[in-house]
């Protein structure tokens, strides 16, 4: 007689299994937010990473990008092969949460999650190197320096996939604001592009009570401050989503003296790449202009972060019905909107099909937050949806 599982049965399963053990990872995620490193500096953390995926009976490999991981896993003879990806790096943010576990590092916390993904992971990682139900081949990416975006560049740049072939590769990150536990899938654009400006504006400094002899960078940058917000309203076509935001603005030192420059820090978003690509152009000839047309000149230095992360349609589809399978139609937030936050998965998703998720962290301060806090109590949801993914995929 042959026994046929339901997928209730298994998602019972696998809800007890991680159970067992679900205390110890908090544990572990709550050692990881006290001891924080900086992008290309998780070399504590890393280490920690292998030493349990090796001790779980994973082919470890290091020293990808510098900290960077990728553990194996084969069972059985299929031949596909899923990726599944975790970032580690913390934040240049000094902690204000209080919490016990609080970061011993001074000026330096997780404020983004990134030790809730880790944790996340290492607790799927453990109950399918031990009950895990496949065949085929697991790889878990643990990626170094997501929050200055070159992590994934880097991995990628060395090999990455080349090295550890997979037919589709998934993601995810916890948002603060969204009900614990729940899940969101965004098909197509997901995460907006990051690109920087920085605009210096060079006049010709002198006295406050002489401004005739002067070109004024300030009233220049005041001008350049406005026509940059003519950027979104009159540029870009009203169907599609874009970000000017300037977010720094520096120059001169005392009330009575006309600096010889200013600097302004711009940060630009899209889904679209075209828009993308038009807001780059516009910036840089709209200072240029601006500057001119006061007798200044605008020195900018334009630089492209990572692009949009898609998601790809198929792939998230499958995501979507592996998590409505694992954790109940109650799990899974129907309209879940796109992000204008960014995310260096995009590149993963650039070369390959996959999907990014969303899981809800709850009523919590937001991401790059001092205050922000990681909601340990979706540390075994979000596991569950790992397990049964990988289950499902490789099946």
């Amino acid at each position: 007689m042959n026994l046929i599982v339901t997928n209730t049965q298994r998602s019972a399963v696998v809800e007890r299994g991680l159970a067992a053990f679900i205390d110890e990872i908090v544990t572990l995620r709550r050692d990881l937010h006290q001891h924080p490193e900086l992008a290309f500096q998780e070399n504590r953390t890393s280490g920690l990473v292998g030493d349990r995926l090796a001790s779980w009976g994973y082919e470890v490999s290091r020293g990808i990008a510098g900290t960077g991981i990728v553990a194996t896993l084969r069972r059985g003879s299929g031949e596909k092969a899923i990726g599944i990806r975790a970032d580690m790096d913390a934040l240049p943010i000094e902690e204000a949460t209080g919490r016990a576990y609080a970061s011993r590092h001074k000026g330096v916390m997780h404020a983004c999650g990134h030790d809730g993904h880790t944790a996340i992971l290492l607790a799927a990682a453990r109950f399918l190197a031990s009950e895990g139900r496949f065949d085929g081949t697991l790889r878990l990416i643990f990626q170094p320096a997501e929050e200055i975006g070159a992590g994934a560049r880097n991995m990628l740049s060395e090999g990455l996939f080349e090295r550890f072939p997979v037919d589709a590769v998934f993601g995810l990150h916890n948002w603060p604001g969204v009900p614990a536990g729940r899940f969101g899938f965004v098909e197509g654009p997901a995460m907006a592009s990051v690109d920087q400006a920085n605009i210096k504006v060079v006049g010709k400094g002198g006295h406050g009570a002489e401004p005739h002899l002067t070109v004024d960078p300030v009233l220049v940058a005041a001008s350049l401050i406005t026509a940059l917000q003519s950027l979104v309203s009159r540029n870009v076509d009203p169907q599609h989503m874009a970000v000017v935001t300037i977010g720094s603005i520096h120059g001169g030192q005392a009330s009575n003296v006309i600096p010889e420059s200013v600097s302004l820090k711009l940060t630009l978003r899209a889904f679209n790449g075209a828009v993308r690509h038009l807001l780059g152009e516009r910036v840089q000839a709209l200072a240029r202009a601006q500057a001119e047309s006061f007798g200044a000149k605008a020195e900018v230095d334009y630089r492209l972060g990572f692009p949009a992360l898609v998601n790809h349609r198929s792939e998230t589809e499958f995501a979507r019905k592996v998590a409505l399978q694992a954790l109940g139609q109650d799990a899974i937030i129907a309209d879940f909107k796109p992000r204008t936050a960014s995310e260096d998965f995009a590149f993963f998703l650039d070369e390959k099909v996959g999907n990014y998720a969303f899981v809800g962290n709850g009523d919590t301060a937001p991401l790059h937050s001092a205050e922000y806090d990681f909601n340990d109590a979706i540390i075994a949801p979000a596991a569950r949806y790992w397990v049964r993914l990988v289950e499902t995929f490789l099946a």
